[in-house]
């Protein structure tokens, strides 16, 4: 059985820098945690979940112009502002959760942010270069000569890693629901506990 000369590289270049990133997004998570702590200002965090939610709702502008709902601004600048907005809005979200576990709707509110971002991350990074690159990859054994079934098996395991995340993107709205349900429980049930005396 022959495999791809280039085995391997969708992970290369596709899913390594994706991990890569949401590794990034754990690191800083965890060092902003311990530096909070650290620096006995784990009241900070507390607050933090404000403005991360903020930066989340508003990077909801570019799901919006993508749907039509609304026809202003650059489609390629709300994609860049909601990649940037959901990442920093997440990271501050995930200190003001910390690694407390006191409650249980909040921690659920944070899960369903956390695989929503993973499937959106998913999407961006990982969806469209693959998809690129399988095809690159099947032209590429073409004009090599391959007949169609052997290049079908020289893109085989970069095409099933394709159809896989191709089935993983299909959970990030359905998520996203879920968080949002999730994260306004948790902020209704701030407004009607808080201690506002």
């Amino acid at each position: 059985m022959t495999t791809s000369p280039t085995a391997g590289s969708l992970w290369r270049q596709h899913i390594l820098p994706f991990t890569l990133l949401l590794g990034l997004l754990a690191a800083a998570t965890l060092a902003g945690d311990f530096l909070l702590h650290r620096l006995n200002l784990v009241w900070v965090g507390r607050y933090l979940g404000i403005p991360g939610t903020l930066l989340i709702i508003g990077s909801l502008v570019y799901s919006l112009r993508k749907r039509k709902y609304i026809s202003s601004g650059n489609p390629k600048t709300l994609l860049t502002l909601h990649e940037v907005g959901t990442w920093l809005g997440s990271l501050m979200v995930l200190l003001h959760a910390g690694v407390h576990f006191n409650a249980i709707l909040p921690w659920l509110a944070t899960v369903a942010m956390g695989v929503n971002v993973i499937s959106g991350m998913v999407g961006k990074l990982l969806l469209g270069r693959s998809r690129q690159h399988v095809l690159g990859q099947r032209e590429h054994f073409q004009l090599r000569g391959l007949s169609r079934p052997e290049v079908e098996q020289a893109v085989f395991w970069d095409a099933v890693t394709l159809d896989a995340m191709t089935k993983w993107r299909k959970v990030h709205i359905p998520i996203f629901v879920v968080f949002a349900a999730l994260a306004s429980g948790h902020i209704v049930s701030i407004f009607l506990f808080w201690g506002w005396r």
